[in-house]
């Protein structure tokens, strides 16, 4: 691919052409004013052939405003897991813009103006990191069920404000400070971080060796990852391939589908001891109103806790119950498709959200209150499920919970 503006190259259409240039590396904070500054001098002095930025075409359009119109399909978004997988991709985002913004420095702002700098120099550009989708597929999938309640746990609290620390942004960019931040993320979960961090070092050393073969190299990336690819280079016979770091994850038997499965075996084992052991139909009838009321309930309650539409809270409690038996289908699909309905979201609010600077915007914006509706309303109805069977126990004697759990322990 090449770009007449800005005079774009791929990197994998240059392989085998000459020897190897030598490739300058330029560690930067993607919020800070200090690194733009150090970017443009770096380009005006050193004068490469090729500037390379840490972004994809993905990446790229998006910071230079020609993303490509899209419909949003509501149906698809609220499916399977990609509702919780476009909370953190956005949630993850949105704090680095939080982050800029109280810097006054828009994300993203060095690459831009590596791009720029180029331009006027005569260099090329050319985009060296991975596909953002593909990062951030690997990096869900790589992550157990613990690491992301952990994750989703610090973003929520880090995304509203609380417990902010002061920032010093001329630190981030020290390669002890971000070995230290880096070496934190890896106690969450060094899975995930092999795919933010190490695989992508392997990407861009693996592209910038090749692009090295066609000029001076000048790299402007996240000082987080000028380590890494230093170590790559000096060894370039090592480098991964690029196919096998561009695959999706294939889909697996995760914890989550196990879990699933484990709470549909749990319920109907309820529902068979209920017809069993019931004496009379006015206890099966007793058994579906907890059951109906607790999961419905609670489901209802996590819509309204998003600030959602009274029909999509009706439609939370009607379904709740039936839901939680069917581990094919949610109560938040059906709750958020009602919001959908309600509120018609559209490619601008989409455009709008990630603009957002604060909560009350994203509360204010269709698209982010149908996602938080049937996010809620998932949470709530798994809630109830568990309170449910609990309380259905209790109130049928047919187990003393408290002493199965004083068995198990």
């Amino acid at each position: 691919m090449e770009d007449s503006k800005d005079n774009l190259i791929q990197p994998q259409d240059v392989a085998g052409l000459g020897d190897a240039h030598e490739i300058i590396i330029i560690g930067t904070a993607h919020v800070s004013e200090k690194s733009v500054q150090e970017v443009v001098q770096a380009i005006e002095e050193k004068k490469p052939d090729i500037v390379a930025v840490e972004l994809c075409p993905a990446r790229y359009r998006s910071l230079t405003g020609q993303e490509e119109e899209k419909e949003i399909k509501i149906s698809e978004l609220l499916s399977g897991g990609k509702l919780y997988f476009f909370l953190v991709q956005w949630f993850l985002a949105y704090i680095q813009k939080k982050i800029g913004d109280e810097l006054g420095v828009k994300p993203g702002s060095e690459m831009l103006a590596a791009i720029e700098a180029a331009r006027k120099t005569g260099a090329r550009v050319a985009l060296v990191d991975r596909d953002v989708g593909v990062t951030i597929q690997r990096f869900w999938s790589a992550m157990g069920i613990l690491d992301k309640i952990r994750l989703i746990g610090s973003l929520i609290p880090a995304a509203l404000g609380w417990g902010e620390e002061k920032i010093d942004i001329d630190t981030i960019t020290q390669e002890d400070i971000v070995s230290q931040m880096i070496s934190e993320f890896r106690k969450i979960s060094p899975a995930a971080a092999s795919v933010l961090v190490d695989e992508r070092d392997a990407y861009l050393a693996r592209n910038l060796h090749l692009l090295s073969r066609q000029g001076r190299v000048l790299a402007v990336v996240g000082a987080g990852h000028k380590e890494g690819i230093a170590r790559h280079l000096a060894h370039p016979e090592d480098i991964p391939a690029l196919e096998g770091l561009n695959e999706r994850p294939s889909k697996k038997v995760t914890f989550a589908k196990v879990f699933g499965v484990g709470v549909s075996l749990l319920i109907l084992a309820t529902i068979g001891l209920v017809i069993v052991k019931a004496q009379s139909s006015q206890n099966i009838v007793l058994a579906f109103g907890i059951w109906f009321i607790v999961t419905g309930g609670l489901s209802a309650l996590g819509v309204v806790l998003a600030r959602g539409h009274p029909l999509s809270a009706l439609t939370a409690l009607m379904v709740a119950w039936m839901t939680t038996i069917n581990p094919f289908v949610a109560a938040g699909w059906f709750a958020g498709m009602v919001e959908a309905w309600k509120l018609k979201p559209t490619v601008a609010d989409l455009k709008r959200l990630a603009q957002a600077s604060s909560f009350d915007e994203m509360m204010k914006n269709r698209l982010f209150k149908v996602i938080l509706v049937a996010a809620l309303a998932n949470l709530g109805a798994m809630a109830g499920t568990f309170i449910g069977i609990w309380i259905i126990w209790q109130r049928m004697g047919l187990i003393n919970p408290a002493e199965l759990l004083k068995g198990i322990l």
